[in-house]
């Protein structure tokens, strides 16, 4: 059944918003692949664009439910799955934060793998909310949101080796707590990610 323009914000809204992850996910990448010390501070204010794109679709969000009457979904539901796209964003801007933060001197090739892994998961999520509006005949976001869990726990396994291996890899005992808290930070993103799955399907058996 087609949707009306009304409806049709809200799902727009979130495929946007997933967007933004995407376009901050894919930088993170970039940044790290070609990473320059003295760039960092360059780099926080282009990653913040993307966070501030995003903080744009999520305000656009809370004013669109503030002022209806009718939404397709429960305002509630909305707004948390709103707030929790938004989050993703917000993660991945820390985690370029931290190498700031932290005067972070060089990558290791481990957080580049963990960086792509958090785009894919970043793009996945764009694709199941691309998908939400036909949340009445959810078999393909089941898939969705099942890969994206399989996905987090390989990114779990990732985590535990790429900080199982810093002692090898760092000399300075303040490198190895930078990179600790690095890897925190990335496992966090990746979080985020799932949690945006969890609310989908939450959504999703609440209107089965």
């Amino acid at each position: 059944m087609a949707r009306s323009k009304a409806d049709r914000f809200y799902f727009e809204n979130f495929i946007e918003a997933a967007d933004c992850a995407c376009r901050a996910a894919g930088y993170l990448v970039e940044c790290l692949k070609k990473f320059q010390p003295d760039q960092v501070g360059k780099m926080l204010e282009v990653m913040h664009e993307h966070e501030h794109a995003a903080d744009q679709k999520k305000h656009e969000m809370t004013m669109a439910l503030a002022k209806a009457f009718v939404t397709p979904l429960d305002r509630e539901d909305l707004a948390e799955l709103s707030q929790n796209i938004d989050e993703v964003t917000d993660k991945i801007e820390e985690i370029l934060q931290r190498f700031y933060v932290d005067q972070v001197a060089k990558v290791t090739p481990e957080s580049i793998v963990i960086a792509e892994k958090i785009e894919g998961c970043c793009q996945l999520m764009k694709d199941m909310l691309t998908e939400l509006e036909h949340f009445k005949k959810p078999e393909k976001l089941h898939e969705m949101i099942v890969e994206l869990n399989h996905r987090e726990e390989d990114c779990d396994r990732l985590y535990l080796e790429a900080t199982r291996s810093l002692k090898d890899e760092c000399s300075e005992v303040m490198d190895l707590f930078a990179w600790r808290e690095i890897y925190d930070y990335m496992e966090d993103c990746v979080d985020a990610c799932e949690h945006v799955a969890d609310t989908v399907e939450m959504v999703v058996i609440k209107n089965s």
